[in-house]
Parts: C-alpha cells; sequence; structure tokens
C-alpha cells in the first residue's frame, strides 16, 4: 500500500512540475527519487520513514522550483539539479557519486579495460601536452609515433595552449573514424600521423617477468579481464621456467598502485592462488541481497607456489581483497605498505537519460572479520545525516586460518613493512615537473641507437645538471619553504633591522648548504632514475626491468621467496 502511495506522489509530483514549466527531465528526476524507495530496495523501511522521504522530496522541489523561477539571475537550471544532487551526496562518503553520461562511458571504459582510441597514453608537462606510453601493435605504434612526442595538431586545429581534458577529448571518437595529428621531436622537426581510431583493449597484466628464478606480475587494475590477464601471465611465466629448466622458486603479485575494480574479479584472480572452496570476503549492507560471503568456485593454477604480495599506500579496493585474502588464509607474505583502505562496496545504478549513479551499498570484510575500510575524517556538516549502527565496533586485533595475529582498523598491514618511496623530495619534485621525462625526450632525439647499460654516469649526471640549468629548473628543498614562511612571518609583524638580516643571510647559506647536501646524497637515486626514463623511451619492458632490479620491495621479496625457512616462519611462526 505504502508503495501505491508513495507512487502516486510521485507522480503528481511530476505533473505538477510540468505545469509549473520545469522541463521534463528535471521532474523525472525529482520523481526517481521517490520511485526507488517504492520498487528498487527490498528494505524495510517504517511508516514514518515513508512519510518522511514524501516529505522531503516535496520540499526539494519547492526550493528548487523557486530558486529556478525566482533567484536574481538567470540560472543553468540543469547545473542547478546537478548541484543539488553532488551536495545531497557529499556527506555521505567520497565514492557515492552521481555521474552524467560522459563521466558514465568513462566509468564503462575503466571496467572493461577496452575504449575507442589509437593506443597511446598522454601528459600535460611544462604547458605541452606528450606521448609518455605508447601500445605495441595499435594504430599509434603502427604510425610511428613513440614516447616523448609532443603533440602540436590535432585535426588541423592547434593545442599548444589546450588543457590535458581538451586534447583527450579531441582524440576520443568512435571507431573507425580518422583522427590527423601533428606531432613533434624535440622541437626540431614535425611530422603528420593519420592513425584510425580501433577498439584499444589495455590488459591488466603492465609486466611480468623473472628475476633471477622467482616469477614477477605486475598488475595495474582489476577490470573485467583481469583474471585472464593474470593467467596467462602467471602460465607464461612457467613455460618460461621449463624452457630455462629452472623451477620457480615463487610468485611476486605487485599490486602496488592499483585501485582496484570489479569485486568478483578480485575473488577469481585469488582463485588462482588459494584451493576451492576458500572464503574471499564478505560484503554487509543495509538490503539482504548486500549481505553475502564470497567463495573461490574453480581449482586454483598453482595453491602451494611460494607467494609474496607487494602493496603501497595506493593499493585499494580490489587489491585490497586479494591480499586480504591471501593474507588471512595463510597463502602468502604480504610486504610493503599498508594498504589505501577503500572498504566500501559501489553498486552502479544506471539511471535515465544516460545518467548513473555509483551508491554505496555495503562494505568489505576479509576473511578474518577484519573491515577493510579506513576510519576517514569526519564530515563537516552542520546536519547529522548517517547514522552509524549501534554498538558497532571494530576491533584492532584479529588471527588468520593459521592463528597469526593480523591487524584491522582499516587496510591491509604487511606481513613485512617497507617502504620503496623516496628518502628525499628532489627525486619526487624532478618527476613532478616532468625533468626526467624531458631530459629523456631530448636524448632519445640525439641518440638513435638505444645505449648500453650501465650508462657512463658521471657524464650523464654533468648532462643532466646542463639541462636543468637550461630549463631554468630550481629546487626548493623543505627546510628552505620552512624558512621562507618563518621569514614572512617576521616580516607582517615588524620589520626586519639590520641584526635580523644578517641573521637571516647566515641562515640561509646554512639552508643552502643543506640543499647542496641532499641533492648530492641523492645523485645514485637520480642517475637510476635516469636511465630508466632513458630506456623507456627506446623500449618500455626494458625499461621496467632495470627499475626492478633497484626496487627494495621486490628485492625483499625476491630474498623471502628464496629462502623457504624464512618464508616458513612469516606464515607459521
Amino acid at each position: 500500500m505504502l508503495r501505491n502511495v508513495v507512487h502516486s506522489y510521485g507522480q503528481g509530483l511530476c505533473g505538477g512540475l510540468r505545469k509549473l514549466g520545469v522541463p521534463r527531465f528535471m521532474a523525472f528526476v525529482l520523481f526517481s527519487f521517490i520511485w526507488p524507495f517504492s520498487s528498487l530496495y527490498p528494505i524495510e523501511v517504517p511508516d514514518r520513514e515513508y512519510f518522511d522521504i514524501v516529505k522531503s522530496i516535496d520540499l526539494f522541489g519547492e526550493v528548487y522550483r523557486e530558486v529556478s523561477l525566482s533567484y536574481v539571475d538567470k540560472l543553468n537550471v540543469s547545473e542547478l539539479m546537478y548541484a543539488g544532487i553532488d551536495g545531497m551526496l557529499h556527506p555521505l562518503d567520497p565514492y557515492t557519486v552521481f555521474l552524467d553520461e560522459k563521466d558514465s562511458d568513462e566509468l564503462d571504459e575503466l571496467t572493461s579495460g577496452q575504449y575507442a582510441g589509437i593506443g597511446f597514453t598522454i601528459a600535460s608537462i611544462d604547458g605541452q601536452v606528450y606521448v609518455t606510453s605508447v601500445i605495441d601493435g595499435y594504430a599509434a605504434a603502427k604510425a610511428g609515433i613513440r614516447v616523448g612526442d609532443s603533440i602540436a595538431e590535432i585535426n588541423g586545429r592547434s593545442v599548444r595552449k589546450a588543457s590535458l581534458d581538451e586534447v583527450k577529448e579531441l582524440i576520443q571518437g568512435a571507431a573507425g573514424t580518422v583522427l590527423t595529428l601533428k606531432l613533434e621531436r624535440n622541437s626540431a622537426s614535425s611530422f603528420f600521423a593519420r592513425v584510425k581510431r580501433e577498439e584499444v583493449r589495455v590488459s591488466s597484466v603492465s609486466y611480468s617477468g623473472i628475476i633471477d628464478g622467482t616469477g614477477y606480475i605486475e598488475m595495474k587494475s582489476f577490470g573485467s579481464r583481469a583474471s585472464d590477464d593474470l593467467r596467462d601471465a602467471f602460465q607464461g611465466l612457467l613455460r618460461q621456467a621449463a624452457e630455462q629448466h629452472v623451477p620457480l622458486k615463487g610468485i611476486m603479485l605487485d599490486l602496488r598502485n592499483n585501485p582496484g575494480g570489479l569485486l568478483n574479479v578480485a575473488v577469481d584472480v585469488t582463485s588462482l592462488f588459494v584451493n576451492q572452496g576458500s572464503d574471499v570476503v564478505s560484503t554487509r549492507g543495509r538490503s539482504p541481497g548486500a549481505t553475502k560471503v564470497y567463495v573461490t568456485t574453480s581449482p586454483p593454477l598453482d595453491a602451494r607456489l611460494p607467494l609474496a604480495v607487494l602493496l603501497n599506500s595506493q593499493s585499494a579496493s580490489a587489491a585490497e581483497i586479494v591480499a586480504g585474502a591471501i593474507q588471512d588464509l595463510d597463502r602468502g607474505v604480504i610486504i610493503g605498505e599498508r594498504s589505501y583502505g577503500k572498504g566500501l562496496v559501489q553498486s552502479v545504478i544506471r539511471i535515465s537519460y544516460e545518467h548513473t549513479l555509483k551508491l554505496t551499498t555495503a562494505k568489505y570484510y576479509t576473511p578474518s572479520g577484519r573491515l577493510i575500510q579506513k576510519e576517514g575524517e569526519p564530515v563537516s556538516e552542520s546536519r547529522k545525516v548517517v547514522q552509524k549502527p549501534r554498538g558497532e565496533k571494530i576491533s584492532t586485533v584479529f588471527y588468520t586460518r593459521g592463528k597469526r595475529k593480523v591487524y584491522g582498523s582499516g587496510g591491509i598491514m604487511p606481513d613485512i613493512v617497507l617502504s620503496g618511496t623516496d628518502k628525499s623530495s628532489y627525486l619526487p619534485e624532478l618527476r613532478r615537473k616532468g625533468m626526467l621525462f624531458l631530459f629523456a625526450s631530448h636524448y632519445r632525439s640525439s641518440h638513435s641507437a638505444m645505449p648500453s647499460v650501465p650508462f657512463d654516469r658521471k657524464a650523464l649526471l654533468v648532462s643532466f645538471s646542463d639541462f636543468l640549468r637550461n630549463r631554468t629548473f630550481v629546487y626548493k628543498s623543505e627546510p628552505q619553504r620552512r624558512f621562507d614562511e618563518l621569514r614572512e612571518s617576521i616580516r607582517k609583524v615588524q620589520s626586519p633591522d639590520s641584526s635580523s638580516q644578517k641573521s637571516f643571510s647566515g641562515l640561509q647559506q646554512e639552508i643552502e648548504l643543506l640543499r647542496e647536501r641532499e641533492i648530492t646524497s641523492e645523485s645514485e637515486d637520480v642517475v637510476h632514475a635516469l636511465e630508466v626514463e632513458i630506456l623507456r623511451h627506446y623500449n618500455e619492458p626494458l625499461a621496467r626491468r632495470a627499475e626492478l632490479d633497484h626496487d627494495p620491495v621486490v628485492t625483499k621479496a625476491r630474498e623471502v621467496l628464496s629462502d623457504s625457512r624464512k618464508y616458513s616462519r612469516i606464515l607459521h611462526p
């Protein structure tokens, strides 16, 4: 009965708004707020709550009508409605979002790992758009486009002052359509490339190989085909080891910087390593359909080969599901940093006019019962929107299948904590400003043949220093930033006299010495990063392998997997 009442009220509201001149789309959006409560979600809702829903929709409609018709300036009523929806969702969580038609298409591309394009990635560096990666076998690679090329024109339109989003929009289009690009190499020469857009599928496995007898697989996403990509990579490593007549010591599954993806794919990926019938993850939500335990349904490729899963602070969602299951089932060792802590489940709900509502409907829990979601900063709101369940407590200590202690409070805490991040901010600043990339592009333009490794490191550093000087790159260290803030604060309260100026001058000299020492101490890491970036402009897989050879987390994983006693002591203390 209540359902019929709400349905009738919604239809009446639609009709009333249409008579007031409100666009059909907006009237339908208001109606769509009401109808799901009565038909789509099987949640038991008390009569009082239904009344509050209807009352709130009525108020929302009145406010929207008055503002739309009477505000002092003319409004874009569609954008006003979108802003209202965004405002309504804001106090919930960062992952509950309303997506317009364009954003809905991008979501489809992310989850499928497939899009219509020409097979390259781009980035904006120093005011220009550069090609940063080229996928073999697709139109860009066939046309001779390579890493380091900058885009000057698209279909005759200059993009020198265009934003990255504007360039992306010009490149996007339907499969089969033709695109003409004007590209430049180190500003010395330009050429045109006529390419046809096609369906591009990006593998979830960005790199795989054998490193000193240990298999390595890097996964960057959990799209719809990720488990197939991982299976192919795993079987490829087994074949490669058999051809070399060397048994694999173990497998490193690198999930660092993996933002996650589809829940069912995370279960499928886990099933490649654990016994059939193993719990992987559970979800708990308000509706009966949101509460479920996910179990592996197929036999593994290998449930005994030593396994290490690599994580960092940007490993999230599906990556955390896999790592949490591997850890709780005592199937492998987790190495790296505590993961991000994104343990909220989103349901993708298609709504009218090709729009989408990505709605949080449940939370993820590992087999031991750990909540993956980290405790975030409370949203500052004058109104209390989200009502936390009574008596909900998050324990900090849990136990794996083998009775090992593991810890909750959000994210996955590794068995071996090891950071792979830079020690100082100098190298990250070089990367952020694109200095490594631009130098490598310059090097590639003047060296047609791939250089032999190792490089002449001393000469490379001298050349790079000259390059930074010509680019007028200045590194401001953390002590320098703090000193500048202090000096500015003092100037606001008093004018500097001669004694303070002398003190400032002496302190500035000390800070400059510290900066020079920091740069010198980072020289080895910088020159290695230069070698990797230069190699990447010639051969991306070879560059990735060179990068892994100096990766401290990979080195630790190889050490653990090569020592059966150490590996066993971690899993069976």
